[in-house]
């Protein structure tokens, strides 16, 4: 056939007529040249109209994963709880001594709940030492007027009160005795305060030209003093708009460590308790925790005489392990280039693990793969890990293993894989547990419980989870040896 073509290629007349067989006869074609339209011919179809049905479509899509995904509680029950506490009641208040409010309105929002937590717990330890109540906040993730916003295509509280989270004088809780009875002094929620203090009644103090740079302790010493210069004034905001009162490099320095003894000793980490709803979760899920003992599920108050054994307030032979996956995939080797050391709580000189910084002549890969191991491990590293915990363990045989994780299904696979292989009894992970959907909301702390109550913590200490897990741990009494590092 292809040489038929060639032949008649050479009759005068032939070779255009057989190039052109299959066009129509239409005398009024286009004459422009094919070749530039064709490259284009496809946008065509993108009219107006279908591009925005495209759009509509996508939208539409995206919409529905995120209904999918689940509607958050409100936590109306919470709230109402909230509104109803007993220092609420005006009425039930002493007009001999009335409260001195102290509120932080540039309170940490829009962050994860340890950051807040961290923060919201020295604030309270500086009202408590001023003598004046302190004023809790929602815990907030956005400042939008709507009950949801959208995270990671999913719905997320805008906000969320604080007693979903914790309870205790932190949240308004009965203060331990002599106190357990005094109203005026449990802190109030900052709705209430809005209602006894208006804006003509309420002293702003700055937080311009404290010594931020100082000594966790001499930084509280200075806010006492300020505070108390403070005369006449029952409503006190403390104006954080230029630097905060407490910043992220306290909590990151050795210099959190000077707080540590007094904050223990106070009502707010003394007292310190999960809500109901976090212990809910807990004790939903006794069979996945197994404790020897039922009461460990509920943990008894940080200061009691006589004292009771560890073997009442921790969950016997179980290791809880956090394993920080998502942002930390682009964290850990920042930290590398800064050079970070642990979170200041985690340079505890009681803890017994402490990080060496990489040799001054390692190369760039050598020191992130340093940090790597100790901040963002493999399962094989983490197994050896483990491995090597159990191994220095005394007392009785480590047996299970719970995983605080933010890590894709597949991930806590392959570790549960490997820690079974190395003769752990039994591997469970944060998706393995059982929830409902206002336990969901605050799963977080719910790991965090289960972190605190394990036997053996081993925590990654670069997080402020883990510092606040080993900071509660450090409170209730438990041996320092316990707490362990990746």
């Amino acid at each position: 056939m292809n040489l038929w073509r060639r032949l008649l290629r050479l009759v005068p007349g032939q070779a255009q007529a057989d190039e052109y067989e299959l066009l129509p006869d239409n005398s009024h074609h286009d004459t422009r040249p094919r070749g530039r339209r064709r490259p284009y011919a496809c946008f065509r179809y993108f009219t107006l109209r279908r591009v925005c049905i495209l759009l509509a479509g996508i939208l539409v899509m995206i919409m529905v994963g995120v209904l999918l995904s689940g509607v958050p509680p409100t936590y109306a029950d919470i709230r109402a709880y909230e509104t109803t506490l007993p220092q609420h009641n005006i009425t039930a208040l002493s007009t001999l001594d009335p409260p001195l409010y102290l509120r932080f309105p540039g309170h940490l929002w829009g962050h994860g709940l340890n950051n807040v937590l961290q923060e919201a717990i020295v604030m309270g330890y500086l009202a408590h030492l001023s003598g004046r109540v302190y004023v809790f906040e929602d815990y907030t993730w956005s400042h939008l007027p709507l009950p949801y916003t959208i995270y990671d295509f999913a719905l997320r509280s805008t906000r969320i009160p604080l007693n979903a989270f914790v309870t205790g004088p932190l949240a308004g809780g009965a203060l331990p005795a002599p106190d357990e009875n005094a109203l005026e002094k449990r802190a109030v929620s900052a709705v209430f305060f809005e209602k006894v203090c208006p804006r003509s009644a309420i002293r702003t103090v700055s937080s311009v030209g404290a010594p931020t740079a100082a000594e966790g302790s001499a930084l509280l010493e200075w806010w006492v003093k300020r505070l108390g210069d403070v005369h006449g004034a029952r409503c006190v905001e403390v104006d954080t708009s230029e630097q905060p009162v407490f910043d992220r490099f306290l909590f990151g320095s050795t210099r959190v460590l000077s707080l540590l003894p007094g904050l223990s000793a106070s009502p707010i980490l003394g007292a310190f308790a999960w809500s109901p709803l976090v212990h809910s979760a807990v004790a939903r899920n006794f069979a996945v925790l197994r404790p020897t003992n039922p009461a460990a599920l509920y943990p008894p108050p940080r200061v009691l005489s006589p004292p009771i054994s560890d073997s009442q307030r921790t969950l016997n032979g179980l290791v809880a392990v956090h394993l920080r996956r998502g942002d930390y995939k682009r964290h850990c080797p920042r930290l590398a280039q800064w050079g970070a050391e642990y979170m200041g709580v985690n340079t505890h000189p009681a803890l017994p693990d402490r990080f060496a910084l990489p040799p001054a002549n390692a190369s760039k890969d050598e020191a992130e793969a340093h940090y790597l191991r100790h901040c963002l491990p493999s399962p094989r590293q983490l197994a050896e890990r483990l491995h090597a915990v159990r191994a220095e363990h005394g007392g009785a045989p480590l047996r299970r293993v719970y995983i605080l994780t933010n890590a894709w299904g597949w991930f806590v696979n392959s570790v549960r894989a490997e820690l079974l292989a190395d003769g752990w009894a039994e591997v469970w992970g944060s998706g393995d547990i059982v929830l409902d959907s206002a336990q969901a909301g605050v799963g977080m702390a719910v790991d965090m419980r289960i972190g605190e109550g394990a036997e053996v913590f081993l925590g990654n200490g670069f997080s402020s989870l883990t510092s606040n897990i080993v900071m509660l741990r450090l409170a209730r009494g438990l041996e320092p040896a316990s707490n362990r590092f990746l």
